[in-house]
């Protein structure tokens, strides 16, 4: 999902604002890109994945959701989800820190304590799984 807003909308270069939006800063050691992490708890999955660049007075945000990482070997990308309540969540949290943002399209009904309940445990897409048993359970 895409955040596009004007340079003069923030005062600071666009790093340091997604810094104290609680970014962190990484760099993909494979193809050498530059983007931005916010974790959603305390593993490194899953994550809000930013990428920005700037095009003439404009400053393109595309903000994704990392599930996870890649589950199969020899794959080079991971489980992200581009759309969806969270990274919509997380667009309408950005533009309240922008303060004079104003889009006549972006009317989308906000959770407001969905990244708290995701960090919770609570939005957790994947089901459970279930505890091993040992081999003598089976025979009970």
């Amino acid at each position: 999902m895409k955040l596009i807003i004007n340079k003069n909308q923030i005062d600071t270069a666009p790093e340091q604002w997604l810094r104290k939006a609680g970014y962190a800063y990484i760099r993909d050691r494979r193809s050498g890109q530059d983007s931005f992490v916010r974790r959603l708890g305390g593993n490194f999955y899953p994550r809000l994945h930013m990428y920005f660049n700037e095009d003439g007075e404009k400053i393109i945000f595309n903000l994704h959701l990392d599930q996870k990482q890649a589950s199969y070997q020899g794959a080079h990308m991971h489980n992200a989800e581009y759309g969806g309540e969270l990274v919509g969540a997380e667009i309408a949290r950005l533009k309240s820190l922008l303060g004079n943002y104003q889009d006549v399209r972006a009317n989308v009904p906000v959770d407001s304590d969905l990244l708290d309940r995701m960090r919770a445990g609570e939005y957790d897409k994947k089901a459970k799984p279930e505890p091993k048993k040992s081999w003598w359970q089976f025979w009970k």
